[in-house]
């Protein structure tokens, strides 16, 4: 039978031990995301996790193909998890048994217990290589299907100890279990190298590939045993494996080397080199015996019956028809050899479905970093798109005082040119000046609301810090709690920012307004219709009574400029949406280099992604605005062209007056719209931030209520025991009548803990689960606050309106003061 030509060796598993994983990670997570995450909704993904961990640390044992599966999800769901809690203190305590079982009979531990993710990651994968090698065994030969799922799994269980051989030294600064001792992992990485080569090998027998061919896979495959039998031979590793694997490994390499020497035999064979042929087959057969005396068993015996055949035959020709020398094997040339076996890297997923189940989980730096890329990624938006729409404000003021494009409409100097007519549908369609009015409308009640969430949230602050400058005052030295002071120093700095930004609207708001009326004519004008634009027109008058008619190239040409105005202004919407919808996963990338490094560059990688993603459009926003300097300058040169050959037909200057006041108007009811709109939005965003800030002001000062409550609660305590304590007995009299009698002496403070940091220097009380703490975190406890807004822009991007000022700038953290408070991004 084909199938008992070869035997396979699986690597056994390490033992896990069961844990309950519910409570722990309950803790963790409430304690790291308490105020950024609510820690409830994780319930169900925690007892999911709980129970997935159950079933795949022991699916290993079933060496099922469908068990692999099962471990690939949990693995997934591991890996995924190790990142987001990155940083902190696992809290679960991970025990894993040797995979061998004899590391504390001779050279290490044979269990070892860690509370690390990245640790139950490594022997979760090493199990997983583990079950890969028993599947991969179990799998017939004699089939292409079991032969190709064999092939594929020793080289996954090949990728798998290779990187936990590269990982695990720079992850763990401890002696581990013998099996994830480098030597151990290089010796399961080439050995799980080799019988994936050798699954090749006899793959190419099934398929009766070319004898040149097999015997270049065996060939491959007897080094590749070789150098698992060379490690197998290192004194650590060789208790460790056993007598039987290093024998079975050995005898591959000379059976292996054996085969080889067949399959070149019947290459020479079939060219007619008898001599060369019979010293391989004679080579073969001492190597195809050999082997199966070191390893024990009748591995390829049909092979060796076959090469002993083949010999018989090819010395009876050689003695009676060829008569070639037998030359020596060590003079033949080298058997070539055919790698095809490599470590298959491990996937970024191993599950085929694997979904996260802690996908809103994301750790407490990768929302700061986030948060600051998100501010890069807003100001380089907003500088290119700035960029542009002052180009197309300037381009829009030039034409206009031109009168262009109506002044080459206007032939007649009676009708109303098309392109002005268009602007007026464009007006009335879009709502003219009753929707302008309306939009304005809406301002000053979104402001008003916003104002009042802000000096409500302004108000609490002053009266928390009021109640604890009188208690400060009346109780002195025995007030021991921190001073309000020290603790809302970001909190004003958000507020101050808020009122400033505040204010920063206010102002163009008023911009607003002027410009609004100072277009409101113009704008109301053009929103009437063509015939009222008829009747208000001036009339214009021309030579003889007649049509200007122009006979120099200055009109074509300046119809031709004119269509280039419009391919621009199109391009630039197209290269403003494309800014405003770039966009990258970040998450990820901040995600990664956690895992990897342990930290985040938020500057280096968020540079890297901003210069991938904006260059190509920067450019093109170069070469916008480039293109419009050459293009203005033909406009005025043809335009002074066109001015000539106007005037010798006394063209009328109310009426190209009229148009242009015209041209001004829809440019700036264009505009203004568009501001208005982000305006509006901009309030209804900011109410949101508002209503967030408020809320961790108001946490912040039910804390500092509730600690002021527990302290005066103990002051009270303290000097209720002071007045009911029994006097002191009267010492005796030392110095006479007159000597001083000492107080009583006081008694000791009580023992109460700071539930911040562990320490007995302060009396903080315990807060309710899932208040927020506004003073120094805990090691481990961080907050990552909600974006800033970033992304509202609407008056700067007005580049003749000097009077807007720009948005404030970010307000920084500090990351010892009370961090629960958000950050904030222009909308």
């Amino acid at each position: 039978m084909f199938e008992s030509m070869s035997e396979f060796l699986s690597i056994p598993p390490k033992k896990p031990t069961d844990i309950d994983l519910v409570k722990p990670l309950k803790n963790i997570i409430s304690s790291h995301y308490s105020t950024s995450d609510n820690p409830d909704s994780y319930n169900n993904a925690i007892e999911e996790f709980n129970k997935l961990r159950s079933q795949a640390i022991w699916k290993v044992y079933e060496k099922y193909e469908s068990s692999l599966e099962v471990a690939y999800c949990y693995y997934d769901e591991l890996v995924s998890l190790e990142t987001k809690l990155s940083g902190s203190s696992s809290q679960i305590a991970f025990k894993w048994k040797d995979a061998f079982d004899k590391g504390s009979l001779f050279t290490g531990r044979a269990s070892l217990t860690l509370t690390s993710f990245k640790y139950e990651c490594i022997c979760v994968l090493f199990n997983i290589g583990a079950l890969q090698s028993s599947v991969a065994a179990t799998q017939s030969v004699e089939s292409d299907d079991g032969l190709k799922l064999a092939a594929k799994l020793f080289q996954l269980a090949a990728g798998i100890y290779k990187h936990i051989k590269e990982t695990v030294q720079e992850s763990f600064q401890q002696e581990l279990t013998p099996d994830l001792n480098t030597e151990t992992l290089s010796v399961l990485t080439y050995l799980m190298l080799a019988q994936a080569q050798e699954i090749f090998a006899l793959k190419a027998i099934h398929d009766q590939m070319k004898d040149a061919v097999i015997a270049k896979l065996c060939a491959q495959c007897e080094e590749y045993y070789t150098d698992t039998a060379r490690l197998m031979q290192k004194d650590f590793v060789r208790p460790l494996v056993g007598a039987s694997w290093i024998s079975l490994v050995v005898g591959k390499c000379h059976i292996f080397r054996g085969l080889a020497e067949y399959f070149q035999s019947l290459v020479c064979k079939a060219k007619k080199e008898v001599g060369e042929e019979i010293a391989r087959l004679q080579a073969s057969i001492d190597m195809i015996k050999s082997g199966q005396q070191q390893s024990a068993k009748n591995l390829f015996q049909d092979y060796l019956n076959k090469a002993q055949r083949a010999l018989a035959e090819a010395q009876k020709d050689n003695d009676f028809i060829y008569h070639e020398r037998i030359p020596d094997l060590k003079a033949l040339d080298p058997i070539p050899r055919a790698a095809i076996a490599k470590p298959t890297t491990i996937p970024q997923r191993l599950s085929a479905n694997f979904t996260d189940l802690f996908s809103d989980l994301t750790p407490v730096v990768i929302h700061q970093a986030l948060a600051a890329y998100d501010v890069r990624r807003t100001e380089l938006m907003n500088s290119e798109v700035n960029k542009l729409r002052e180009s197309t404000q300037l381009l829009n003021s030039v034409l206009a005082s031109l009168n262009l494009p109506a002044a080459l409409e206007d032939t007649n100097g009676v009708v109303v040119p098309p392109s002005v007519i268009e602007k007026s549908e464009i007006v009335m369609r879009e709502g003219g000046v009753q929707q302008i009015e309306q939009m304005i409308r809406e301002l000053p009640d979104l402001l008003r609301c916003n104002r009042e969430i802000l000096d409500e949230t302004e108000k609490q602050l002053i009266e928390e810090k009021q109640a604890d400058d009188t208690l400060r005052a009346q109780f002195r030295e025995k007030w021991t709690r921190t001073e309000s002071d020290k603790l809302t120093g970001s909190i004003k700095s958000n507020l101050d920012s808020y009122k400033q930004m505040i204010q920063t609207a206010q102002n163009a708001d008023s911009v607003v307004r002027e410009k609004f009326e100072q277009h409101k004519r113009a704008i109301k004008l053009l929103a009437s219709g063509r015939a009222e634009i008829e009747r208000n027109i001036p009339a214009g008058s021309t030579t003889g009574g007649g049509s200007i008619s122009y006979s120099s190239s200055a009109i074509s040409n300046l119809k031709r400029l004119m269509e280039e105005v419009e391919t621009i202004k199109a391009e630039r919407d197209a290269i403003e949406s494309e800014l405003k919808s770039a966009t990258v996963d970040m998450k990820s990338t901040f995600l990664r280099a956690l895992a990897h490094d342990g930290a985040i560059n938020e500057a280096e990688l968020s540079g890297e992604s901003l210069n991938q993603t904006y260059t190509a459009l920067q450019k093109q926003v170069k070469e916008s605005i480039d293109k419009q300097e050459s293009l203005l300058a033909n406009i005025q040169n043809q335009n002074t062209e066109f001015c000539k050959e106007k005037s010798n037909c006394v063209a009328s200057i109310h009426r190209e007056t009229f148009l242009k006041e015209l041209a001004a108007a829809y440019d700036a009811y264009v505009e203004l719209k568009k501001n208005l709109q982000e305006g509006i939005n901009f309030y209804k965003n900011l109410t949101q931030h508002l209503v967030t800030f408020q809320n961790k002001v108001t946490d912040f000062c039910f804390a500092r209520k509730t600690e002021k409550e527990e302290l005066m609660r103990q002051l009270t305590q303290d000097a209720s025991r002071m007045a009911n304590a029994p006097p002191a007995p009267t010492p005796p009299a030392t110095g006479g009548a007159d000597a001083r009698k000492e107080p009583p002496p006081r008694p000791p403070a009580p023992n109460v803990g700071n539930v911040m940091d562990g320490s007995n220097t302060l009396p903080y009380p315990a807060y309710p689960h899932g208040m927020p703490m506004p003073y120094a975190a805990p090691p481990g406890y961080a907050y990552a606050p909600p974006p800033m807004p970033t992304t509202y822009n609407p008056y700067a991007t007005l580049p003749q309106m000097h009077s807007y000022p720009p948005p404030p700038q970010q307000p920084q953290y500090p990351q010892q003061q009370y961090n629960t408070l958000p950050y904030y991004r222009q909308q």
